[in-house]
């Protein structure tokens, strides 16, 4: 790890915790998004999975379960929140930043078009940080009229959006692409209600599939459009996805974790 250097300095004043203020500029660490509810959160101790195993892949250290819902709690608490999108960063040292802003809308998220990039992430399996890639090409799509980039193999094999996991209807199933890519909490919670199966799906392939949807943790949407290809709106598959995500039950932050039960 590059040592901190001793002195920062922002907008002409010294910072407060320089050591802390290194850990935040290197760009290295990882994080997870959720939005609370009543101070519960759908998937919690899934979000505390992801946290815990990637702390151990990158930093080689465990993340408790119990000492995040402690640090969520206690900002939503001091931010006087109930209802908040929150994201837990974790950085080098294990130096953890929690950060409350508003909800997301609840409810379908409204249509989006995407247009296909040649670009997949790094390590994609971690919600890491230094996402400049994404960024680039997500920012670049909304530019052209688009929004949302998809993200492909050069050899058209698609993975997932910019900030979304993506998901096809062929009529029979709902089909989540293979490829490497963050399989996100969202995605998570639907596979099983919804019965979907992962395999390799490429942009030659779109013209088979009757609808695509897009899921995360701020919104799940129809897919109207991927470049000049649309899609209509299938309102009973997009019922069923919204049914499954509403059927899942919260869990309180504040709770203590059962025995037995994942604490990561």
């Amino acid at each position: 790890m590059t040592t901190p250097p001793a002195h920062i300095e922002i907008d002409g004043a010294p910072a407060a915790d320089p050591q802390l203020l290194a850990a935040l500029m290197s760009g290295y660490g990882h994080y997870t998004a959720m939005q609370v509810r009543d101070g519960r959160v759908k998937g919690l101790d899934l979000h505390l999975d992801r946290l815990d195993r990637s702390t151990r892949e990158l930093f080689g250290r465990d993340l408790e379960g119990g000492r995040v819902r402690e640090l969520v709690a206690g900002a939503l608490a001091n931010a006087g929140r109930r209802d908040a999108s929150v994201r837990v960063y974790v950085y080098p040292g294990v130096r953890t930043v929690v950060t409350v802003a508003d909800p997301a809308p609840d409810g379908p998220g409204a249509p989006q078009r995407l247009t296909a990039v040649d670009y997949w992430r790094p390590a994609p399996h971690i919600k890491h940080l230094g996402g400049f890639g994404q960024r680039f090409h997500g920012d670049a799509a909304r530019r052209a009229g688009y929004d949302e980039a998809l993200l492909t193999s050069p050899h058209g094999e698609i993975s997932e959006g910019a900030v979304t996991n993506i998901a096809f209807w062929d009529g029979t199933s709902v089909v989540w692409p293979s490829a490497p890519c963050l399989v996100g909490i969202t995605m998570t919670l639907l596979e099983g209600p919804l019965e979907s199966v992962r395999r390799p799906v490429t942009l030659a392939d779109l013209p088979g599939y009757r609808a695509a949807f897009v899921a995360n943790s701020r919104t799940i949407a129809p897919v109207t459009a991927i470049d000049g290809l649309a899609f209509a709106v299938d309102e009973e598959l997009m019922g069923r996805v919204f049914a499954a995500y509403d059927g899942v039950t919260p869990e309180d932050i504040a709770a203590p974790a059962q025995p037995g039960s994942s604490s990561r």
